[in-house]
């Protein structure tokens, strides 16, 4: 007795320290059991105070089962080797398991009459049924340990509780040697799903065991079989204890499913299709579209699976129906409660066609700019006099009163950021040039290195690649340089949207002393009409009146551009679609319990179901892009010309993207490996600083767990991911040479930092300053629906005699604006759910591994530590781009937010 007690005593006080030194909570480490001699007679296995040994146990150890819980109840104690005391006789004791079930924050009538019948059909047996699975296998039946089947208590009796999370218990019989639990399978015999958070498992000698669970267990007579959840402690596949092997690679199984059938929206199945689901040829022959992605002509990145057939097959789904991804990527409520309510100015999509006939000409356009500023003050529906038309026209009395709720009725917006501080910034040169390296779309601009620029186009199908620039149109705005001089000390920049073939754009922009931006010429241009059509302009600050406003349309247009780039390209591509085939091979190739699953998770959260939000509404036939910018029913076939042609997932980096658009020079001296050409670039200042906590985390993480390269070439989960993430996900791009080659910790740790750093910060840069910096239309439209008008056109006239109509006409018009605003409105929201670069659900208990939960913590601090380094960045004088009279801070990159659309915060993922 004494002998035991001292080393259990022993044992806590080593574990205590260092937990302590660690800063950890003890219950960290893995849970064994411990086996004591047969005349130590007291349940080592039960040390909770709360848990009563099983009674048909030895009554000879009765007596002395206080005292061990009481010495247990103080401190926890660690594994003691098997050598050391063996055991001859296993004993049963009971351990409790501890089951939080998230409740729904509201309930339908339906949902609550059958939560009800489920609470009463708990007491006859139709119950949840747990059971618990050890690490080891049974000698005798060769498969695993398994404890009794338990039942989770009080179910019924708690039905009416209000709270958010909902404890309940249930408790096993297991033998003392068990052996380490490592899975817990789970029968939902109810008639509705319910959310299981987590599971935790009190009663071993080492401590609780977590299990974190966050999924939609589904009913068995959707779904028969039971679902399985594994313990927090991670594994490598050839390190799987051999309890848990079938288990691992049962899941992963029906994780995969047999790429058969439509999908049900209850399913948790991942896999692969092409986007032949954005067109709707049932609905008209117009809104027929090509399928994009799986042809040499249309390459494109996979998407989530949903079985439907092409729609000129079977119509597609429309909303208000949902579409399939796995139960477990939908958004949760609070998310989808803001998504819902910010819909309700896009409720114009359907009404708004249907008055189209009761709006009068004049007031489809913006005809001044006290109607830009009416969305603002009056709302859109007094702005076109229809407010009591709509209203009364709406399907759904609740919508109205959502609707008056949130706007009074009006459909108002709120004031965008660009305009609150000074509502003529975006007027301003500087503020042009500024949002270029500080706005929605900073990694556009590339530092000048050849002047003229040169058309990488056939010039038999779009004419002289020669440019229309000339030294005489930027030299006297060089500060006394030549060209050539300017082009040697990094004073030339160029956003070059030539080769887009719209209403073609060129910028150029000059370095200042103070290292701020100014723009000195515009090119634009058309495809050639004919051998004398005049196919290309310059245009130059202004000198005069008239000069000033084609200057301003000038900005307006390259601004229309970028926004088609931007929108396309930067943010869709990169950021959403080319994120979907990693996400969908991750769930089908590596376990939960793998570590780079486990650090990957929270970086995956909600991508796939804003995606198909998107194909429904935003990038569809007839959707939001098409109706609202440049490129029209050709979006998504530009999409696929940029995947062809420009996309590399090797410069995805934030330093070889620098690098690559001349932004920076290489220079081993520096921090980060490089050096920037001018210091206040505010996107690549900040965006290095995340980039580099980003790399350091995850180069621990990998080393901790890979400490040899044989151990990542041989980890088949990992390298079955990545192949698929390659050869099926991005199949029409996988022959690329450039794909990083999986074999050592460094080309990890470069994968692993591209995905963060592309799902968190690339994203949010790209994202949150959408309604900030677009909801003012005149400072970024979308589209652009006049050329700039020469003195041989029927415009010109009209032109002078209005410059300031003409430009505004120029403009989407009002319901364009609108629609658009509705969506990056909703785009730029953070939820009150979202989840912060540094912060994890359950925190202290995603990984079983202390020193990797000590890791995280550091990696947290220093986002802390960044945030503060930009706010005093936001707070310098000297950093022009970013701090002065009526400027906005740059916080795109600030780690952390508050709900709404607040133009700062980097979420983990991409989920809007």
């Amino acid at each position: 007795m004494a002998f035991a007690n001292e080393i259990m005593a022993s044992s806590s006080r080593v574990l205590l320290r260092n937990s302590l030194k660690q800063n950890q909570s003890p219950f960290l480490v893995s849970p064994v059991l411990v086996r004591l001699r047969k005349a130590v007679k007291f349940p080592v296995a039960a040390l909770s105070e709360d848990l009563l040994r099983d009674p048909s146990s030895s009554s000879s150890s009765s007596s002395s089962s206080s005292s061990s819980s009481t010495s247990s109840s103080s401190t926890t104690s660690v594994p003691v080797p098997v050598s050391v005391v063996p055991s001859e006789k296993p004993v049963k004791f009971r351990v409790r398991a501890v089951v939080t079930v998230r409740n729904k924050i509201k309930e339908g009538f339906k949902e609550t009459l059958v939560k009800h019948f489920d609470a009463l059909t708990d007491n006859i047996g139709q119950n949840i049924v747990l059971e618990l699975i050890s690490t080891e296998i049974d000698p005798k039946t060769k498969a695993a340990k398994k404890s009794n089947e338990a039942v989770l208590k009080d179910w019924s009796k708690k039905i009416n509780v209000k709270a958010e999370r909902v404890n309940y218990t249930a408790e096993y019989m297991v033998d003392s040697n068990f052996g380490e639990p490592g899975a817990i399978t789970v029968s939902n015999k109810h008639q509705q799903e319910f959310f299981l958070e987590c599971i935790t498992i009190e009663g071993f000698a080492t401590g609780p065991v977590h299990f974190p669970c966050n999924s939609w267990v589904q009913a068995r007579k959707d779904h028969p079989g039971k679902r399985i959840f594994f313990s927090n402690k991670p594994y490598l596949p050839g390190d799987t204890p051999a309890g848990l092997r079938f288990l691992r690679e049962k899941e992963l199984r029906n994780l995969r499913g047999d790429g058969k059938g439509v999908r049900n929206l209850s399913d948790r199945i991942y896999d692969f299709d092409t986007y032949n689901d954005l067109g709707n040829p049932d609905r008209a022959p117009e809104f027929a579209r090509p399928t994009i992605g799986g042809s040499e002509q249309y390459p494109y990145p996979r998407r989530c699976r949903t079985g439907r057939l092409p729609s000129d097959t079977e119509s597609r789904l429309e909303k208000p129906n949902p579409m399939y991804v796995p139960r477990d990527e939908r958004f949760e409520e609070s998310k989808q409660n803001t998504f819902s309510v910010k819909r309700l100015k896009a409720v114009l999509h359907n009404l708004i066609p249907g008055l189209k006939a009761s709006i009068s000409a004049d007031n489809q356009d913006f005809n001044d700019f006290s109607d830009v500023d009416g969305l603002y003050s009056k709302g859109l529906l007094i702005q076109l006099g229809l407010q009591d038309d709509v209203l009364k026209k709406l399907p759904l009395p609740n919508v109205v009163s959502k609707i008056q709720e949130s706007s009074q009725g009006l459909l108002k917006y709120d004031t965008p950021k660009i305009i609150s501080k000074d509502k003529f910034a975006w007027l301003r040169d500087d503020e042009f040039a500024r949002q270029a390296i500080a706005g929605v779309n900073p990694i556009g601009i590339e530092r000048l290195q050849v002047f003229p620029p040169v058309s990488k186009l056939d010039p038999q199908i779009y004419g002289p690649q020669e440019s229309a620039l000339k030294e005489e149109h930027i030299l006297n705005q060089l500060n006394g340089m030549t060209v050539q001089q300017a082009i040697d000390e990094n004073k030339l920049f160029i956003i070059d949207y030539h080769d887009v073939k719209a209403y073609a754009t060129r910028t150029i922009f000059f370095l200042t002393p103070l290292d701020t931006l100014k723009p000195v010429a515009i090119e634009l241009s058309l495809p050639p009409a004919g051998p004398s059509s005049r196919s290309k302009r310059v245009v130059t600050p202004a000198i005069d009146a008239t000069t000033n406003w084609m200057w301003q349309l000038a900005k307006a247009h390259v601004c229309a551009n970028d926004a088609g780039v931007h929108q396309l390209y930067n943010h869709w591509l990169r950021t959403h679609a080319c994120m979907e085939p990693f996400i969908l091979a991750a769930h089908r190739q590596m376990s939960a319990m793998h570590p780079i699953f486990k650090l990957l998770d929270p970086h995956m959260r909600y991508t796939l179901e804003i995606n198909a939000l998107a194909r429904q509404s935003l990038i569809n036939a007839d959707g939001i892009i098409e109706n609202c910018f440049t490129p029209g029913r050709y979006a998504m076939e530009i999409s696929s010309a940029f995947y062809k042609n420009y996309w590399r997932f090797d410069m995805d980096t934030l330093p070889a993207d620098l690098i690559r658009r001349g932004m920076a020079e290489p220079d081993p001296s520096q921090p980060h490996g490089l050096k920037l050409v001018f210091e206040d670039y505010p996107y690549a200042a900040d965006g290095l600083l995340i980039w580099s906590a980003i790399e350091n985390w995850v180069r621990t993480y990998v080393n901790h767990y890979y400490p040899h390269s044989s151990l990542i070439i041989n980890d088949k989960e990992l390298q079955a991911w990545y192949s698929e993430s390659i050869n099926v996900g991005h199949a029409d791009r996988s022959h690329e040479s450039w794909w990083p080659t999986l074999n050592n910790s460094e080309n990890l740790v470069t994968v692993l930092t591209t995905l963060i750093w592309l799902a968190s910060a690339q994203h949010a840069a790209l994202n949150f300053g959408q309604y900030p910096y677009g909801g003012y239309v005149p400072n970024r439209p979308p589209l652009m629906r006049r050329l700039i008008p020469d003195e041989s056109d029927p415009e010109y006239a009209s032109f002078i005699a209005d410059p300031q109509k003409y430009f505004l006409n120029a403009l989407p018009s009002l319901l364009q604006a609108s629609k658009y605003m509705a969506v990056v409105d909703t785009l730029s929201t953070h939820s009150p759910d979202e989840e912060y670069l540094g912060e994890r659900q359950q925190p202290s208990i995603w990984s079983g591994d202390a020193e990797i939960v000590e890791a995280f913590y550091e990696f947290s601090a220093e986002m802390r530590r960044i945030e503060k380094v930009i706010d005093g960045r936001n707070r310098d004088k000297k950093l022009r781009n970013r701090c002065g009279a009526g400027v906005l801070p740059y916080e795109l990159l600030a780690p952390s937010s508050e709900p709404g659309v607040t133009c700062r915060g980097v979420p983990n993922s991409v989920s809007t």
